[in-house]
């Protein structure tokens, strides 16, 4: 049946072999495929040897012989229907004739002439008549896409009249007959319609760009693509080319802010270790809440380091259309699809750019001056003697000797105002009919935040996607990517030499006057040496194959009926070496000088008596088989789709480490040249295998009335074999309203509007392996025992308890939304409410069953979860002139509550988590329970007139009695509702474009987390300046802070409050990016397509009003965490 597909007067005629289906072949059919498959490459070499075509047809309109041409043949035929006659009869007869012949017959005598560019058959009229009876004004001029390419078939008209006309295979038109005040109106499938007035200008050049996301666009599902009008489920994508506008190494960092429903948070910023925790629709279960990622069809691939320059869009599943996914998607399912190669000629992408990158924030630590003033009132409180005068305290501040008393800001000394980072990516892309490739390399390069860093991160790509034409009904597809990921690192970590900048104290030097390194401030961190290679280094390097093969036939004999096999091979190889040598620190006793009265200096060995190496080698291997049978139909109105697949994945690894010390030389990083006493050495395997069984099936009427069924009968390693299996379906509807005779004469202003509702189920085997099996495990304590005389081995016991009932976490998820279009479909609307309840979740009964007891209990499947919210976008497009503008408005909400798990009885409802939401450490659950604060005990009186802890005094933190009882104790502990998670994400989304110049911004924010700070504060090292100027002090009684303290002296320092717990809401300008393309014109005489240049900038601005010396999205309590990254950043893209 022949389709037809129009934009406003312009008509494209697809035969029904032209939209190939996606299918993957069963495996069982394998060796029938082939001998298919060889029989229809025979079949297609016969038709390329004979392009001729025979017609006999009587009495029909043009149109019917099109269709017939298009239906015997390959070609598709373009034209304007208003300018060319389709209705007028005719008859044909030719018998093998060429379709050139065919076309002189069916037009002669007409002024319609046609022009072929291979396949593409584009119908207009004759020019020379058209400007034989021309009275108007005549435009011409070329339709290019921003790439400069013509377009061929763009449709060009004049805004309320019939003139119009459409591009040749040049991309060039000619309107005759133009009026006074002309507005042009371009437009072409899959492009921005544009509008522009064509006052006294003769020729018009138009550059169309992509289409925003819309009722036509297709949208990746499961295994397949879907027409995103028909789409049932809460399915939204998002284009690579605004992935790569934001400068990240990580493409993880690049999401957040543009899909709805989507939140993530960037715990770190540390070169190599900059992935963000991203959750679908929120928290919904205690165990793991990570999407399954699947990477063109691939499930498990990497989302973090893929190249975006290589990602076409990216999909987000969040409902019941999950469930094809089976037992990995019940916390949604990431779909990446990479870019192919397009018939036409070679074309060459260059992408440059050189950013430099810092903290986002650097905490305000106290200088000198006011440290030495916080220790003395520690002496003050403990009845001691100040330790400085307010002489010394004066030389802190003015520098008079910085010998003896330095005033050091510690970041400001380790950390570098600026780090490096660049990115290139180079790709070609084309092909011809038979054959399309696309091929991409790039490099990224990040540096540390240290001066003298040893922490950087680099890495290398390689992508190639083949598609090949075997014949009219085979085509192959190779896809082979692969990638090298290198990371360095001193052998002190992030956490380590960040705990020593937030506890260094101002009262120590980090460098001697001199330039010598300074002291050790503990365990021998000074983190100007530590945060370099003067330690040794610890480099982890990882080598990444992915291959995938994928064949698709179609069935010629059955009408969309079309088979597809794949398999994947992926590979991966990793190797880790971590050399530690000694380090030196110099200390100075302060009274000490040699005869130039310079201060003699201590070298102290730090670290390891020896240098002492060790390596870890790993070899991981996964393969994947699967196949599909696809059926498609349309009788009438009624349109059926039918599929069904099976999959197999399998996967194993091998892991070996050694280690040895007693080096005598740092010269020689090999374990040959290490010592043979206390070398050790280990190794370990593991193997994984799934088998899935899946299917779906659609029916439309008259694509109005929409139904979709999915299931997924999974079958996995983690269970016994006699619960191995699971069964998953999902249901949605969807109603386009819109189509309905009532709705275009009573509600005609909203364009499009679409209501549909989902449910279904997915499962959840993210769990430890082997529950269901009793584990043992060899002692590592030294202990062994004794077999005959002289046989040593080691001690085995019994780690875990089996559990034969283990089962899968079972995810019932239901969804009921709305897509609605208004003013032309310039504004957009899209709304999802949500439900999901999650049970049989795997947990502990270590609540309700007491310890005294002796038993450790397996883990079972008692817990239970809700969680609901909403999301919606809200979005305007629209052009004034030449001055093109898109704002779009997203955001998400979602809150949990635990229903039910195992909880310790007796305990007050304030303080019990069910009912409540998850836990930030579900493994401590009482790690949410704090102590409600209500202000700062003024004087003695205040402490006289208000239950406190004993030993409470002026300058202390009130805790609430919160049962009243006159006592202070455990039991006034209350739970917090709020968690390290934010309930509500968003971003705005604001795009410009004028002439060449094209303008991105996007803010984005989060609400509804917490976060307690605790900071190694007093003698043990510094504090925030925030907290020494809002302190109490018997001369400022009235402070909203309370009085100096050292780390854990204090009641209120021990046991967590709310005084210390802080909002984390922010708003962010995530990213912007300015860009300049070179006019066409200047792109024609330097001879290349396109040249863009773009400054654009990440994580620029934030404003988080209850949170001011760390970043909101950071998870430490105490700040010993790597810094999230701000990123300025230049490049440059160049198309040729």
């Amino acid at each position: 049946m022949t389709n037809y597909f129009s934009i406003q007067y312009f008509r494209v005629v697809k035969s029904p072999f032209a939209i190939l289906k996606k299918i993957p072949l069963f495996m069982r059919l394998s060796i029938l495929m082939l001998f298919v498959s060889i029989g229809l490459v025979f079949a297609e070499n016969s038709y390329s040897q004979s392009t001729l075509l025979s017609l006999d047809i009587k009495n029909q309109t043009v149109q019917n012989v099109l269709d017939e041409i298009e239906k015997q043949s390959e070609f598709h035929f373009f034209y304007n229907n208003k300018q060319v006659n389709t209705s007028r009869i005719v008859s044909i007869k030719s018998s093998n004739k060429n379709v050139f012949s065919i076309l002189n017959e069916l037009f002669k005598g007409t002024d319609i002439r046609y022009s072929v560019m291979e396949k593409s058959i584009i119908l207009s009229p004759d020019k020379t008549n058209a400007e034989k009876q021309q009275t108007g004004k005549k435009i011409t001029g070329t339709v290019t896409d921003l790439n400069g390419e013509p377009i061929i078939g763009a449709n060009v008209s004049i805004k309320g009249t019939t003139i119009g006309t459409i591009t040749d295979v040049d991309g060039k038109y000619t309107i005759m007959d133009a009026p006074e005040n002309a507005i042009l109106l371009v437009s072409f499938v899959g492009m921005e319609t544009q509008s522009i007035p064509v006052g006294n200008q003769s020729t018009i050049t138009i550059a169309l760009e992509e289409a925003a996301i819309g009722l036509t666009e297709v949208v990746a599902i499961g295994y397949g693509t879907a027409k995103k009008a028909t789409v049932t489920g809460s399915v939204t994508s998002i284009k690579g080319d605004k992935i790569i506008k934001a400068p990240v190494t990580n493409a993880s960092n690049a999401l957040v802010g543009h899909l709805p429903g989507l939140s993530s948070s960037q715990k770190s910023g540390e070169p190599g270790n900059d992935a963000s925790t991203i959750n679908i629709r929120g928290v919904n279960t205690i165990g793991n809440n990570s999407a399954l990622v699947v990477v063109d069809g691939i499930p498990g691939r990497s989302l973090e380091r893929i190249d975006p320059a290589s990602i076409e869009n990216i999909t987000v599943l969040k409902d019941a259309s999950a469930a094809i996914y089976g037992s990995q998607a019940a916390n949604g399912v990431i779909l990446i699809t990479t870019k192919r190669g397009k018939q036409g000629k070679p074309e060459i992408t260059i992408n440059l750019n050189q950013g430099f990158n810092q903290p986002t924030r650097v905490p305000q630590m106290a200088n000198a001056a006011e440290y030495a003033t916080m220790l003395n009132e520690i002496d003050q409180y403990r009845g001691s003697k100040p330790r400085y005068t307010p002489e010394q305290i004066q030389k802190f501040s003015d520098g008079s000797d910085p010998w003896s008393y330095p005033n050091t800001d510690w970041f400001d000394e380790v950390l570098k105002n600026w780090s490096s980072q660049n990115y290139m990516n180079a790709s070609l892309s084309g092909g011809s009919e038979k054959w399309k490739y696309y091929l991409s390399i790039g490099t990224k390069y990040q540096d540390g935040y240290y001066k003298n860093s040893a922490t950087n991160y680099k890495q290398h790509d390689f992508r190639s996607n083949i598609d090949g034409k075997i014949s009219k009904y085979v085509k192959l597809k190779v896809d082979i990517a692969g990638r090298i990921e290198d990371k360095n690192y001193p052998t002190r970590g992030a956490g380590n030499i960040f705990r020593m900048l937030m506890r260094g104290k101002p009262i120590y030097p980090g460098y001697w006057p001199n330039g010598t390194p300074g002291p050790d401030l503990e365990y021998g961190d000074n983190p100007v040496v530590v945060s370099t290679d003067a330690t040794g280094y610890d480099r982890d390097k990882r080598y990444v194959f992915n291959s995938n093969l994928k064949l698709d036939i179609d069935i010629p004999w059955v009408e969309g009926l079309s088979l597809s096999g794949s398999a994947s091979f992926d590979k991966d190889f990793r190797f880790r070496k971590r050399f530690e040598t000694p380090w030196y620190l110099y200390s100075w006793d302060g009274v000490s000088y040699d005869e130039n009265n310079e201060p003699i200096l201590l070298k102290g060995k730090k670290g390891f008596e020896d240098p002492r190496l060790q390596e870890w080698m790993e070899d991981n291997q996964t393969i994947l088989l699967n196949g599909i049978i696809n059926y498609s139909k349309n009788i009438g109105v009624h349109g059926i789709k039918a599929m069904v697949g099976i999959e197999s994945r399998m996967g194993k690894g091998d892991l070996f480490d050694a280690y040895r010390r007693y080096f005598i030389s740092t010269s020689i990083d090999e374990l040959f040249a290490g010592g043979d006493k206390d070398k050790t050495n280990n190794g370990s395997s593991f193997e994984n295998a799934r088998l899935n069984y899946f299917g779906r099936i659609n029916y439309n009427y008259n694509e109005k009335y929409l139904f979709e069924f999915v299931w997924r009968f999974d079958g996995s390693y983690i269970f016994p074999a006699e619960g191995r299996y699971g069964f998953f379906p999902g249901i949605s509807v969807g109603w386009r309203l819109s189509e309905e005779k009532f709705w275009k004469e009573r509600l005609s202003f909203i364009e499009n509007f679409k209501l549909r509702a989902s449910w279904g189920q997915t499962g959840n085997d993210r769990i430890d392996e082997w529950q269901y099996l009793s584990s043992y495990a060899f002692n590592n304590n030294g202990y062994t025992y004794i077999f005959g005389n002289d046989q040593e081995n080691k001690l085995l016991s019994e780690k875990r308890i089996p559990n034969r009932n283990v089962t899968w976490e079972v995810a019932n998820q239901s969804n009921i939304g709305f897509e609605a279009y208004f003013l032309d479909n310039k504004l957009s609307l899209e709304t999802d409410f949500f439900l999901n309840k999650r049970s049989n979740i795997l947990w502990q009964r270590n609540a309700s069953v007491p310890t005294s007891t002796g038993l450790t209990l397996p883990k079972e499947n008692i817990g239970k979860v809700t969680n609901k919210g909403f999301e919606f976008s809200l979005g305007y497009k629209n052009q004034i002139q030449q001055l093109k503008y898109n704002i779009t408005f997203n955001g998400g909400y979602a809150k949990n509550k635990i229903t039910y798990w195992d909880e310790a009885p007796g305990r007050p409802a304030y303080q019990q988590s069910t009912g409540k939401s998850i836990p930030s450490d579900p493994s401590n659950v009482d790690s949410d329970l704090y102590y409600e604060t209500i202000g700062i005990f003024r004087d003695q009186a205040a402490i006289d007139a208000y239950p406190h802890w004993p030993g409470a005094r002026p300058g202390d933190i009130i805790f609430k009695d919160v049962n009243e009882d006159g006592i202070i104790d455990a039991n006034d502990r209350v739970r917090n509702d709020k968690t390290n998670i934010p309930r509500f994400t968003g971003g705005l989304n604001i795009s410009l474009s004028y002439r060449q110049f094209d303008l991105s911004i996007l803010f984005q924010g989060a609400t509804g987390a917490v976060r307690y700070i605790r900071t190694e504060s007093g003698e043990v090292g510094n504090f925030l300046k925030d907290f020494y100027d809002n302190r109490w002090t018997e001369e400022n009684p009235d402070a909203t802070g309370p009085r100096t303290f050292t780390d854990a002296s204090e009641y209120w320092r021990n046991y967590d409050n709310t005084y210390f717990l802080h909002k984390t809401d922010y708003i962010r300008l995530k990213n912007i990016e300015f860009g300049y393309n070179l006019p066409l014109k200047a792109n024609r005489k330097i001879g290349i397509q396109n040249l863009r240049f773009y400054i654009s900038g990440y994580n620029l601005l934030t404003f988080s009003p209850d949170l001011k010396d760390f970043d909101p999205e950071s998870s430490q309590i105490n700040g010993q965490s790597y810094p999230v990254q701000r990123v300025i950043n230049g490049g440059l893209t160049l198309t040729f």
